[in-house]
């Protein structure tokens, strides 16, 4: 069955390149790479890239065009802003993600090939035809959950391995961990080697995601928070809580992650995104060092 499950992801991936676009701008001898990376600061914030096959987060979502069309990408790829692409600070480069608009439900699949958005509280930073397909193009930004497309990423990723020839491989070395008790584990998933030959390899470099919008149901608030920690020790988490209470309303609710309790501080429910990026500086000023923004 496992053989078989792998089997029709490739498959699916080999009609997605098929069906997709060649509009894309080509770049003479450049060779797109499978990139980690290794920990980077922007702004005084640092980023930890890592594979994380299970991942799945809410946010919210903004999108770029124009001015980085035809730009290289962090992996060597070139941007298009008519393609279904994205930027994503931590995730492998590339990998396939489904992002849906929590406000509208339409759902999408785009090729995670850059690193960004760095500003405010974003998540994601969508190519213009992606934002267009999920409908909040002349909005500027939209709550959205993002889900790593496992068995179809990881196809990609063995594929550029094996093949280093054609695709250089550029993996993140063990890095220290950020202040510990703030970040919750992510749980990452080992799948079995895809066998590829070197035909297959080449169209899983040029797999580009279809145009294809699905409608979701979509349930809930959908409300945006400022998550300033997350903690193992509830009381630690109740003096941060204390600390951050002269900026809003700040509580505490509790989550367990791979069967571990944790405990989450956040400030919220804010209105807008406008304001969920002062209350992010304002997080910032008060001293917690990586706060987010999520969507719950």
């Amino acid at each position: 069955m496992k053989k078989i499950t792998r089997l029709t992801a490739l498959i699916g991936l080999m009609l997605m390149a098929a069906c997709a676009s060649h509009n894309a701008p080509q770049r003479g001898a450049a060779v797109p790479t499978y990139k980690v990376g290794q920990p980077y600061e922007i702004s005084g914030n640092w980023y930890y890239p890592k594979e994380d096959y299970s991942y799945d987060e809410t946010g919210i979502a903004s999108w770029y065009g124009q001015d980085f069309h035809d730009h290289a990408t962090a992996n060597g790829e070139i941007f298009n802003k008519n393609e279904l692409t994205a930027a994503h600070k931590t995730l492998p480069l590339p990998t396939l993600a489904r992002v849906t608009n929590l406000d509208n439900g339409r759902s999408i699949v785009v090729r995670i090939n850059d690193r960004g958005p760095f500003s405010g509280a974003r998540i994601i930073d969508v190519s213009q035809r992606a934002a267009q397909l999920l409908g909040f193009e002349q909005n500027g930004t939209a709550k959205v959950r993002i889900q790593v497309l496992a068995d179809e990423s990881k196809a990609i990723a063995d594929a550029m391995r094996h093949y280093g020839t054609n695709a250089p491989t550029q993996v993140a070395s063990a890095a220290p961990s950020p202040a510990s008790s703030s970040i919750e584990p992510v749980q990452t998933q080992t799948l079995e080697p895809v066998q590829t030959t070197p035909a297959i390899h080449q169209q899983l470099l040029e797999t580009k995601p279809v145009a294809e919008v699905v409608q979701v149901p979509v349930t809930g608030p959908h409300q945006i928070y400022v998550q300033a920690g997350s903690f193992t020790v509830p009381e630690n988490a109740t003096k941060l809580q204390h600390s951050l209470a002269s900026l809003g309303h700040a509580s505490v609710t509790n989550a367990v992650v791979n069967g571990k309790q944790f405990y989450r501080v956040r400030v919220g429910p804010i209105a807008t995104v406008e304001q969920a990026d002062a209350m992010i500086l304002r997080v910032k000023q008060a001293g917690v060092a990586s706060p987010r923004t999520v969507v719950d």
